[in-house]
């Protein structure tokens, strides 16, 4: 188990309406939880978009909570027992969590650098996170970008995992992805089209009050989604 602090994000899915009613009323209840969690530094509840990456409408049957640790054996272990997360184990149908070890961030949220990077060069797979304040004058034209990106996200072969998350709907937004390698992830932010217009779009209109983006290496997983591990498309799975 590796000694350097870890970043954990645990996906819950609830299918019945009760579970998924309990997990919304536990965005706000959770707070009180978390926080006392032995070990847990910076952590975030979110909700999530539905259809391919993330898009304005919800998806009222996945949930998650990103949380940062001391060491991956802390995060295991806290995430298995700890009884905030067992209740929403308990609640979910499937549930997943991923851990990480960030190699690169730049940027804050929440006013914080909640993560610390190793600087280490990643050769194989890798996970990225993107995380941003929209501007809520600027919203509704981030939003009309967003479809398109997402369609073209969710057609791209190389991406074995996407998913959209947020804290607060429409103005903060999660983009959480794996890729076989930093090649592939390079060739996708440079493809021309929804995804470079929008990244122009974002520099030259400054629609973002605060963005920060990460690279993390994978460190291996507990769980499943969707029957499987998403990490057996990178053949990583722990």
């Amino acid at each position: 188990m590796t000694e350097r602090p870890v970043v954990s994000i645990s996906f819950f899915r609830f299918s019945r309406i009760p579970a998924r009613i309990w997990a919304l009323y536990m965005m706000g209840r959770a707070r009180l939880s978390l926080p006392s969690v032995p070990g847990i530094g910076f952590w975030k509840l979110c909700g999530s978009g539905s259809g391919e990456g993330f898009t304005p409408l919800p998806n009222t049957a996945v949930f998650a909570i990103l949380a940062t640790w001391p060491d991956e054996q802390t995060a295991r272990q806290q995430i298995d027992t700890a009884p905030i997360f067992a209740k929403y184990h308990r609640k979910a149908s499937e549930s997943w969590t991923i851990f990480l070890e960030t190699a690169s961030v730049r940027g804050v949220w929440s006013g914080d650098t909640p993560f610390h990077p190793t600087g280490q060069k990643i050769t194989g797979p890798l996970a990225a996170l993107t995380r941003a304040t929209v501007k809520p004058s600027l919203a509704l034209k981030f939003w009309r970008r967003v479809p398109d990106i997402s369609q073209m996200i969710g057609s791209d072969e190389n991406v074995a995992f996407k998913i959209g998350i947020g804290e607060v709907p429409l103005l903060h937004q999660v983009t959480f992805s794996l890729w076989p390698d930093a090649n592939a992830m390079a060739a996708f932010a440079r493809m021309n089209g929804p995804h470079a217009a929008a990244i122009r779009a974002v520099r030259d209109e400054d629609w973002f009050a605060e963005e920060l983006y990460a690279r993390f290496a994978i460190l291996g997983d507990t769980g499943s989604w969707e029957g499987a591990s998403p990490l057996e498309k990178l053949e990583l799975h722990a």
